[in-house]
């Protein structure tokens, strides 16, 4: 496959799963803002932003809908939800054959329906139903994906590109709730901090998935547990991993690469972390240095995956 055409799968792909993680972080908290005083809300706002990397341009003035606007409309900003979504069709337009005739049209389709609404603003509107449409159209394009795209080298990519930007996503916001709520798991928590690690489940769609384990027991810990190492959970930072580790075995297969057991060798030393890890042995370790190791091999992984597929020299290509 040529190095242009897995760049903007790649990246067709990490856009369109950060566009729908920042529709449904903003969704989520625009409900919890329903049960929490002024002052907890600008907290939570504070801690979407984090979550979402403190963008650039983005700071929290005390209206959430305001805001909401701002990450979703700001066309200036690349991390809002339009923009994304933009720079995922760009990247799609420019592989129109490797792609599906379906997955063009739901791909059009989500960005005509965000730059139609991007006029308005949500707080005249219904943010839920609009965020709600972004979240739906995300997830129509990766079924559609699925079930029309020859399951090959290119389809391997956008896997790539989804997971690892999915558990890059879960392990920020993981991050921001451990950085403000874990002084001390232990303590009985108080019924606005029971609301928030509520609200980190269902911003990981994991609070039913949760109570099917745990069932009503929701304790820091287990939620900790549950949302980086079950294997199970879609939104899981171990679920993520293990299905990075099998698209880049799949593309490692198919391209024949001698140079690619570095890569290999990144990406199963964390896979393995994740499997063979347990809750009591990262939390007497440090849970946010943990958080932080699992950030930093996900970015060795994308940096070497760019130098074994994309950015390669033509020596190397030769060299295999």
């Amino acid at each position: 496959m040529l190095s242009r055409v897995a760049d903007s799968l790649y990246w067709m792909s990490r856009y369109l799963e950060r566009a729908e993680h920042t529709a449904r972080l903003l969704d989520i908290n625009l409900n919890l803002m329903l049960d929490e005083s002024s002052f907890g809300n600008d907290r939570r706002w504070e801690r979407v932003l984090a979550a979402l990397g403190n963008p650039a341009g983005f700071k929290f003035t005390g209206d959430p809908y305001a805001l909401t606007h701002l990450v979703t409309f700001d066309a200036a900003n690349g991390s809002s939800i339009i923009s994304c979504i933009i720079s995922a069709r760009e990247n799609a337009r420019q592989v129109r054959e490797q792609i599906s005739s379906s997955q063009w049209q739901q791909l059009n389709r989500l960005y005509h329906e965000v730059t139609r609404n991007s006029g308005d603003h949500l707080s005249d509107t219904h943010p839920s139903d609009f965020l709600q449409a972004v979240i739906s159209g995300a997830h129509l394009f990766q079924g559609v994906t699925d079930s029309t795209m020859n399951h090959g080298e290119g389809w391997h990519f956008i896997q790539i590109g989804r997971y690892i930007e999915r558990a890059s996503a879960t392990v920020k916001l993981l991050n921001v709730y451990i950085e403000e709520f874990w002084a001390d798991p232990d303590r009985p928590m108080e019924g606005t901090e029971y609301l928030e690690w509520i609200g980190l489940l269902r911003c990981s769609t994991a609070f039913e998935a949760y109570c099917r384990v745990y069932t009503n027991d929701v304790a820091p810990e287990r939620i900790l547990e549950f949302l980086l190492l079950n294997g199970e959970n879609p939104h899981a930072v171990r679920h993520a991993i293990d299905c990075l580790q099998q698209a880049l075995e799949a593309v490692h297969g198919e391209s024949g690469k001698r140079r690619a057991v570095a890569l290999m060798r990144l990406s199963g030393r964390l896979q393995a972390s994740l499997q063979f890890g347990h809750i009591s042995e990262i939390v007497a370790q440090g849970v946010r240095p943990y958080l932080f190791q699992i950030l930093r091999q996900c970015q060795e992984i994308h940096q070497a995956l760019y130098q074994l597929y994309i950015n390669y020299s033509i020596e190397s290509a030769l060299a295999g």
